[in-house]
């Protein structure tokens, strides 16, 4: 009869837990973040999905320059539906090769809520993206104040029916250009860095005083280099910002105008083709350059840098000392250089926009902009960021965060399509001698005008 009495306890006792058990796991998923699995959380049934552009994986990774694991994206998703319970986001991640058409394709078939899109200027007047000047006027927890000067008003675009700039996209990842400088190179021929702001007749000057022999070491060395293809518009066009000119005018492209063939621009070709006499050659197939961020580096001056090609491979050489970064050339008001990177927009056929604007906050806060920042080795686009300990290891970077601030170039429209490259081609022609400067930016003109005008 014990037996019997003692059975029966025992299976009402384990019946009991499991109902205890089944309660409490129902309220922890209610309080806590069951990453997309509460079905009663304020987001149930909610999902959109995110594009996303670069070397984003979903699953932890080693870093090929540092050597180190980085997160997956993962640790994005559990944190966004922790933060909105009940939500379930997803991930399209590609490559940086092909990008614009693929995204073409994806934002024509409805295929994602949040895109990645550093085209913004060529996707807004299309009508497929969700203007966001609602969105944050009626949000008031959110601040535009958060972002790095001039990134707000740099990725505003023209939508269908519009004459004005409007926002179209937040920013998210950074970038910009800057110029870079060997401090040991210069130590060693005696020559004083280059100051924060330089001049073309500074850079000049510098370069070629360190062009030759090394007095120390007895190596060659060159006083300066630059890409003579696939960025050579940009570097010209700051050449000219620098003399107070500009690439033109306009945004739509009714109105643009082109100023190819000023003086400010024939003055920088000739300073590029004079420069070329303290480069190594291969410039024009951007060759000549393999000793950079390396202890054996031959070369001074770099013009035309960007983060990702200086920062993260300084550091992770031991280099970080040595390399120092100096301003684009600026106009008289203190602009002047490329404005690049890439903004996060949301889809105007969208069904979950609510949960879309959440994902854009998400994205543009510390947690993630840390993320990209801390894992990646990407650019944050915040003002907070020039205070993270981690940034503060990293001290290039605040030189960074000031050329993003100064920008005037725009990398779209005119710099993503037919005008850019036929800039790109003549300073080419000019560099190897097939046509004088003059020639090659009048016949520059001509054609991104005509192009323009038939497009």
């Amino acid at each position: 009869m014990k037996k019997s009495i003692f059975s029966k306890t025992a299976t009402f006792a384990f019946g009991l837990m499991l109902l205890i058990g089944t309660v409490l796991a129902g309220c922890s998923s209610k309080s806590g973040g069951s990453q997309g699995s509460d079905k009663d959380g304020e987001w149930a049934g909610q999902q959109i999905t995110v594009m996303m552009i670069g070397d984003f994986a979903m699953e932890d990774k080693t870093d090929p320059i540092t050597g180190e694991s980085a997160k997956g994206v993962k640790v994005l998703k559990e944190e966004f539906e922790k933060q909105h319970p009940g939500a379930t986001v997803k991930f399209v991640l590609m490559p940086w090769e092909g990008y614009t058409e693929k995204t073409q394709a994806m934002i024509t078939s409805g295929e994602a809520d949040v895109y990645q899109m550093p085209g913004v200027a060529d996707f807004a007047p299309q009508g497929v993206l969700e203007p966001l000047q609602p969105w944050i006027d009626k949000d008031p927890d959110f601040n535009l104040d958060v972002f790095i000067d001039n990134q707000i008003e740099g990725w505003q675009a023209l939508g269908p029916d519009s004459k004005e700039l409007d926002i179209f996209g937040l920013p998210f990842l950074g970038d910009a250009r800057f110029i870079s400088y060997d401090k040991q190179l210069f130590d060693e021929w005696g020559v004083e860095y280059l100051s924060e702001y330089p001049t073309m007749e500074e850079v000049a000057e510098k370069a070629k005083q360190m062009t030759g022999k090394n007095p120390k070491t007895g190596e060659q060395n060159y006083g300066i280099w630059f890409r003579g293809d696939w960025s050579s518009a940009f570097t010209l066009v700051d050449l000219a910002e620098g003399q107070n000119g500009q690439w033109g005018t306009g945004f739509a492209w009714d109105e643009v105008k082109f100023n190819f063939n000023s003086k400010e621009m024939l003055n920088g070709l000739n300073w590029l083709l004079d420069m070329q006499s303290y480069a190594p050659k291969g410039i024009v197939s951007n060759q000549g350059n393999e000793k950079w961020l390396t202890k054996d580096n031959n070369i001074a001056i770099m013009l035309n840098q960007g983060p990702g090609d200086t920062v993260k491979p300084a550091y992770a050489q031991g280099l970080g000392d040595r390399i120092g970064i100096s301003q684009e050339f600026k106009n008289d008001d203190g602009q002047g250089g490329l404005f690049a990177g890439s903004p996060i927009t949301i889809a105007k056929d969208s069904k979950n926009k609510e949960l879309a604007w959440e994902w854009l906050k998400f994205a543009t806060s510390d947690f993630v902009q840390k993320y990209v920042y801390e894992e990646l080795g990407l650019v944050p686009s915040v003002k907070s960021a020039t205070e993270w300990a981690s940034v503060k290891e990293q001290p290039l970077m605040l030189s960074v965060f000031e050329a993003m601030s100064t920008p005037t170039t725009p990398r779209y429209p005119w710099g993503s399509s037919q005008p850019r490259y036929i800039l790109t081609s003549e300073i080419e022609a000019a560099l190897t001698g097939k046509r004088s400067a003059e020639a090659a930016l009048e016949k520059a003109q001509k054609e991104s005008t005509e192009w323009v005008e038939n497009r």
